[in-house]
């Protein structure tokens, strides 16, 4: 039986730690395009950059992985020296990848209410509300999250939701006030631009999108679990957008 797209992602991305050449067979490199700013696109890129991690002995965890259509999106614990919380998103063609989304950001240690960046459920369910749980998402960040609309968070969380962000903690409380807060020049110090893709499967959806944070250009990649059609959990990746000036491809990182 052919390898389901969730293990072929498991095996490519087992596949910088373990230095298995098969990981490779599972990226069509003709075509294969790549978003990370610091990777070469196609072969070459893929290449590099396996040979660059494999010095630092890695270790790679994939701690949630969901499936929508041709796109299989990752929840990542790696340790390349020092520990990152990645986001892993990967566009097939048949049973190929052939374009590569991502999103890292060093670990941090528990937050106040006790949850890490990666602890919490893993598997999807609800698989029937997919859909409306997709809407629901993008209701919200271009609402709450791009319109600023921070009067509707009871609209869309659940009181009691779980926060895996490690600087805030439960609760609606505190993210409003992560939300509402602001620079000295009046700009909010988290700020949502752009949504460029709502990816979900069942009770999860992953939100990627474009914006600032502390006045940087960045990649905010978050990852929701509705419950009863609210948001009942939520974990994130914020990763500064390197400068044009360092690109190592023309893709873009959206």
């Amino acid at each position: 039986m052919a390898a389901g797209r969730r293990d072929l992602v498991r095996k490519l991305l087992k596949g910088i730690e373990t230095g298995d050449p098969e990981a490779a067979t599972v990226v069509n490199e003709a075509v294969y395009i790549q978003h990370n700013p610091r990777t070469k696109t196609g072969a070459v890129g893929l290449a590099d950059l396996f040979a660059r991690l494999a010095k630092t002995q890695p270790k790679v965890t994939i701690v949630r992985a969901f499936e929508d259509g041709d796109i299989v999106f990752a929840h990542t614990d790696y340790l390349f020296g020092y520990a990152e919380v990645g986001f892993e998103v990967f566009r097939f063609d048949v049973d190929q990848a052939v374009e590569h989304w991502d999103n890292l950001q060093r670990a941090q240690p528990p937050n106040a209410s006790g949850h890490t960046m990666l602890s919490g459920p893993t598997e999807a369910t609800d698989l029937d509300k997919t859909e409306a749980n997709r809407s629901t998402i993008r209701s919200f960040v271009e609402e709450v999250l791009i319109g600023r609309q921070h009067d509707k968070l009871e609209q869309y969380m659940d009181a009691s939701f779980i926060e895996h962000n490690p600087k805030l903690t439960d609760g609606i409380p505190s993210l409003r006030a992560a939300l509402s807060a602001t620079l000295e020049d009046g700009a909010p110090v988290v700020q949502y631009d752009r949504v460029h893709k709502i990816l979900a499967e069942g009770s999860f959806v992953l939100s990627i999108c474009e914006g600032a944070h502390d006045g940087v250009h960045s990649s905010l990649f978050d990852l929701y679990r509705l419950a009863d059609s609210k948001i009942a959990e939520h974990w994130d990746t914020l990763d500064p957008v390197a400068p044009k000036s360092e690109w190592k491809n023309d893709n873009g990182k959206f």
